[in-house]
């Protein structure tokens, strides 16, 4: 008896499974895999949640899930209604769509105003509404690590509400530690690429929890490692980084109150606006880190996009300067002080130009001595970019030079970029000889390298009777005298090596002259041999133009109409027709009168 209540137990839970079966989802491997996709590659929230629209259109259409014809009547998502595991999805990408366009509105270019962040914070709490939807309905039809993946993402989506709303920062603590600890057991199990992804969460949500324990008072985090901390990157952390700079904007109104005289070369001008003390002071921190021994070993790309955000505080300091003077008037005293105060910003801009320009030369170069093929950076560029350099140092001494009463400091300065002119312009001519010697100019080019190397020696010279000389740049400048005078031999040598040439290669190809007409290699085109298997683009690493039809068209022959000359008409008699022809009838007046 109990055997077979035993049986029948097992056959209705048999009938269970498959009348209510487990639905699985890999959330995460899921999530990532769409927005790497579909725009958060680059931070791009506007295609992902155009994405998130498409996709739950199509889930809408696929599952027949229509809400209502011709009037709206939303349709409820509910245990009884899930039969599919693309339900789930639509609940998914729902919060997705919610949470992107909160990111979008985020990203805009001045911030949020009053009434978009008060939308902002409506799509994050339609978001939460569905993550917590989503990790109660995989409760009960998804199996245990799905749930286990939902129940983290609805904790990371309030998690990110709270942190926006600035308040409850230890409900939002939780949250992000009970997702951290989910994502933490989910990365021990499972395969490497779902352990790698959930160990990368962990390190995204990591930022978050460490602003929320300083925001609690339980961590003692200074500035600078919020602003390390801030360097990272990911989607998770863009809320954070937004944060992070509204905190460094603050600090920075509050130090610019201290900070009232500009100092350049000696000299101090007073700041009375405050947001050109910010503008300035947010400047200077950039030039900071960006000299400091961790800036050093950033790329290049970070470098040049860290003087990218130097140039638009500069800009910026400069614009609220020229619009003092605007509203200075006729207040002799004040004016001298915003024009001096204009042109040491304006010199500071300079020499940070001068500094980027080098660094594109400095990328250049490298690229020059790994890549001498044509896919390399050719000389040609080399040239461009130390025109510019040359022009940014002439700028920047006419700007210095400018002034009546110049210190010691500025004559000192001018005569230092003077210099480094002259050096610049000897590199310029060296590469310049370089686009001659690929051209196949020897002449040209060995004349260009001697001039190159004489420009170094004086500017060497120049160099050395100074009394702090700059000793990289005097390496630099011994460097390039040796390589102008070895290049300089080596296209004296080339040059006579093919003068020697000339006459044998003369001979040759008046040997080969002949008076019968060559018969040219027949060019074959796509359409003219659509039976025959053979490439029309051409062999690998050629640069031969594909070859699909001819155009334009060739000439071909058409037969024409017969000419034909009638010489016989003038010869032949014609019958006279004057019996056929109808004949007026007159009457009596008209015989009388003709």
């Amino acid at each position: 008896m109990s055997k077979s209540n035993a049986a029948s137990a097992m056959e209705i839970d048999e009938d269970n499974k498959q009348i209510n079966p487990k639905f699985s989802i890999n959330v995460l491997k899921l999530l990532k895999t769409a927005q790497m996709e579909h725009g958060l590659r680059r931070s791009d929230y506007t295609i992902y949640r155009r994405y998130c629209t498409a996709r739950l259109r199509r889930l809408y259409k696929s599952l027949k899930f229509k809400h209502g014809r011709g009037k709206y009547t939303r349709k409820a998502i509910t245990e009884s209604t899930i039969t599919d595991v693309r339900h789930l999805h639509m609940v998914l990408y729902m919060a997705e769509r919610a949470w992107s366009h909160a990111m979008e509105k985020r990203q805009l270019p001045d911030g949020p105003n009053g009434k978009q962040r008060i939308y902002l914070l409506g799509r994050l709490r339609k978001a939460a509404k569905w993550a917590s939807l989503f990790a109660q309905l995989c409760s009960v039809k998804a199996d245990s690590r799905t749930s286990l993946e939902s129940e983290a993402y609805a904790s990371y989506m309030m998690g990110t509400l709270l942190f926006e709303q600035d308040k409850n920062w230890e409900t939002a603590l939780a949250n992000f530690k009970h997702a951290r600890a989910v994502y933490e057991q989910l990365g021990k199990y499972g395969t490497i690429e779902n352990q790698v992804l959930c160990r990368e969460r962990v390190e995204e949500l990591e930022p978050s929890i460490r602003y929320c324990l300083h925001k609690v008072g339980e961590s003692k985090l200074q500035t600078s490692e919020l602003l390390d901390i801030g360097k990272m990157e990911g989607p998770a952390l863009d809320l954070f980084q937004s944060k992070l700079e509204a905190i460094m904007a603050e600090a920075r109104e509050q130090q610019a109150a201290s900070m009232t005289e500009f100092n350049w070369l000696g000299n101090r001008f007073p700041i009375h606006n405050a947001k050109t003390r910010v503008s300035i002071l947010k400047a200077q921190e950039l030039e900071k880190e960006l000299n400091s021994p961790a800036g050093e070993s950033l790329s290049s790309e970070k470098k040049l996009a860290m003087f990218d955000k130097i140039f638009s505080a500069y800009h910026d300091a400069r614009s609220c300067i020229r619009s003092d003077l605007g509203a200075a008037g006729s207040a002799e005293k004040m004016r001298d002080e915003l024009n001096g105060l204009d042109k040491a910003v304006s010199a500071v801009l300079g020499q940070r130009t001068v500094e980027r320009n080098l660094l594109l030369i400095k990328v250049a170069k490298s690229k020059f001595a790994k890549n001498k093929d044509e896919k390399g950076t050719k000389p040609e560029e080399l040239v461009r970019l130390y025109d510019l350099l040359i022009q940014n140092i002439t700028d920047l001494s006419d700007l210095v030079s400018s002034a009546r009463d110049r210190t010691s400091e500025e004559i000192s300065f001018a005569e230092d970029f003077a210099l480094k002119g002259f050096a610049f312009r000897a590199e310029r001519c060296f590469y310049l000889a370089k686009s001659y010697s690929s051209a196949g100019k020897r002449a040209e080019a060995y004349s260009l390298f001697c001039h190159a190397r004489s420009l170094a020696d004086s500017a060497l010279q120049k160099l050395q009777s100074t009394n702090n000389p700059d000793k990289g740049l005097i390496e630099g400048l011994k460097a390039l005298s040796d390589s102008c005078r070895s290049n300089s031999c080596i296209e004296h040598a080339t040059g006579i090596a093919e003068e020697e040439k000339i006459p044998e290669n003369l001979s040759k190809a008046v040997s080969t002259i002949s008076l019968n007409t060559d018969k040219k290699k027949e060019e074959k085109f796509l359409l003219d041999m659509l039976d025959v298997y053979e490439s029309a683009v051409g062999e690998p690493g050629t640069k031969s133009a594909v070859k699909i039809v001819k155009f334009p068209p060739a000439f071909q022959s058409v037969g024409c109409n017969p000419i034909v000359l009638d010489i016989a008409y003038n010869l032949i008699d014609f019958p006279s027709l004057e019996t056929r022809m109808k004949k007026d009838k007159k009457g009596i007046f008209s015989r009388l009168w003709g």
